[in-house]
């Protein structure tokens, strides 16, 4: 793996969080698709990620990336019980926002909105960050977010018991905590390696 030529101009980069569909610029070399070897497509899990040079860049250890994206679905589509998904992609979005992450904060509002149906107000959160008031469930989940963004620490009883008085059982909460703690571990990942870019 090598540096790559940091000679993107800024005038690409996003400065404000949005639902667009944005690029992503690695910092290091991404494996070229062309020459993807059958152990790193396996490593891809799902073989269109291959057009993303973010997961072309895990994938010079397509051991780790193969557990970090089986993680990544279980989390996020297995929900035949537990937290509706609307609200593990809301939880994803909250986190990306409080972490500054432009590129993650604009997919998982996309899916936040598009499993919800509820785009303005999802806006709202990337427009007014974490503080944002919206609705009793909606600022629970976005403020447990938010504090297993800041440290896992600043997580505690009174946000299990928040969410609890709000209607959600253990499983719902272990999901959200999940979420939240993927994606706070994802944004700093992908913060380190490249930066958002304009399609």
């Amino acid at each position: 793996m090598t540096a790559t030529t940091l000679d993107h101009p800024a005038a690409t980069v996003p400065t404000a969080f949005t639902q667009a569909e944005l690029g992503w610029n690695a910092w290091l070399d991404p494996v070229p698709e062309e020459v993807l070897t059958e152990r790193q497509k396996e490593g891809l899990v799902d073989i269109a990620r291959a057009k993303s040079p973010y997961f072309r860049l895990l994938a010079h250890d397509p051991d780790i990336l193969r557990f970090r994206t089986l993680a990544d679905k279980d989390i996020f589509y297995n929900t035949r019980a537990g937290l509706p998904r609307a609200e593990r992609e809301l939880a994803a979005a909250a986190v990306s926002r409080s972490n500054g992450c432009i590129y993650c904060a604009s997919v998982h509002s996309r899916f936040a909105s598009t499993h919800s149906k509820r785009r303005d107000e999802v806006q709202r959160l990337l427009d007014e960050g974490v503080g944002v008031d919206i609705d009793p469930l909606w600022n629970a989940v976005i403020e447990a977010s938010a504090a297993l963004a800041a440290t896992p620490v600043a997580f505690g009883a009174e946000h299990v018991g928040k969410l609890r008085a709000l209607g959600l059982d253990d499983l719902a909460i272990a999901d959200l905590i999940h979420a939240a703690s993927f994606f706070s571990w994802a944004n700093r990942l992908m913060l380190s390696l490249g930066e958002p870019e304009l399609p």
